[in-house]
């Protein structure tokens, strides 16, 4: 039979049934409480019971510290998750039990994070909060948890598609700025072939066929192997690179360390921009060197490839794009240009 009693702020439910361990858990309402106990009850009552102990005794700052030791060093874009896992050991879900954290309380989580992220950000969350659940429950002994991220509506994280293109002179501005020898180089070579940050900081000359003209990537992120052949600009950047004595093509060997040296060089060559306006008393342009990131380099590239007249096959295979619909953004095909070539 169940007991409940208010301690304090809170209602502690005891139940002791014959034949199964004495259960006891604490709620800050006393309808979740009464909600739990009839739960608990009908479990047992209908022989399906499982003990919730290890997922009432683990809150789930100490699953995720479990999580980024055991699963993150597995995985691709390790820098990233990990950030990612920050934000979730800081929020108020981090010292709740594992076995309180209920629907609701995601949704609220989700509520308050879109009002300062976009929806693709707290998708990316979502997506390691509701896995550290999975992990729990079949490899950590957490039986009878259920994971409340699968009880809420997720977020769609297709959020506003990134149309920025470079501007005339960006370009240069940053490869002349970079404190970083190996990033001119790089962010010209990801503008040549649509190379993601990731597969950029992969690649070793073993990849390199200068010869073939291809770099062969064995690890990308849609986890298929992909040739991506070199435009003459491609081979000339890569011919003029020293060979390191590690194989590396790069002294860049991570995304997080690509990403950090390209924002440092775009926010210095802005900042000269300004300088430079402000001594021949002009007003700069403030879309100059502003809201750039590394990826918008891999949508000029492909972007490029269809203003050469490539098809959308021929571009998928360069850049690895899986779907019609990832590059349907890029053609911006009109509907008389179409019907003017049923001419024929």
């Amino acid at each position: 039979m169940a007991y409940i009693r208010k301690r304090l702020d809170a209602w502690e439910v005891s139940i002791n049934k014959k034949g199964f361990p004495r259960q006891s858990r604490t709620f800050a309402t006393k309808a979740d409480a009464e909600k739990w106990a009839r739960q608990i009850e009908a479990e047992m009552d209908r022989g399906i019971f499982v003990s919730r102990k290890e997922s009432e005794k683990t809150t789930l700052s100490e699953a995720l510290d479990r999580y980024e030791r055991e699963v993150t060093p597995l995985k691709k874009g390790v820098v990233q998750e990990l950030s990612r896992v920050r934000i979730l050991k800081n929020s108020f879900l981090a010292n709740r039990s594992m076995a309180s954290i209920q629907g609701k309380d995601i949704a609220k989580y989700r509520d308050d994070r879109l009002k300062n992220v976009s929806e693709a950000t707290l998708r990316r969350e979502f997506t390691i909060l509701s896995h550290v659940f999975k992990i729990a429950i079949k490899e950590w002994g957490m039986a009878g948890l259920a994971n409340p991220v699968e009880a809420i509506r997720l977020p769609s994280g297709r959020g506003k598609v990134r149309e920025r293109r470079l501007m005339p002179g960006e370009l240069d501005r940053i490869c002349e700025i970079s404190e970083s020898l190996s990033l001119p180089s790089l962010v010209r070579l990801a503008v040549e072939t649509g190379m993601r940050r990731g597969e950029l900081a992969g690649m070793t000359w073993d990849n390199v066929d200068l010869k073939k003209r291809t770099v062969t990537l064995s690890e990308t992120k849609n986890g298929e192997k992909r040739i991506v052949p070199l435009s003459p600009e491609a081979l000339r950047i890569l011919s003029g690179l020293p060979r390191r004595l590690d194989g590396e093509v790069w002294g860049l060997k991570d995304d997080h360390s690509i990403s950090t040296a390209f924002i440092r060089a775009v926010s210095r060559a802005r900042a000269v921009y300004e300088k430079e306006c402000e001594e021949k008393k002009e007003k700069p342009d403030t879309s100059f060197l502003v809201d750039l990131t590394f990826h918008d380099l891999r949508h000029e590239a492909t972007s490029r490839f269809f203003e050469k007249g490539f098809n959308v096959m021929e571009v998928a295979s360069i850049t690895g794009h899986k779907t019609l619909q990832m590059l349907k953004r890029y053609t911006h095909l009109k509907a008389e240009d179409l019907a003017k070539r049923m001419d024929g």
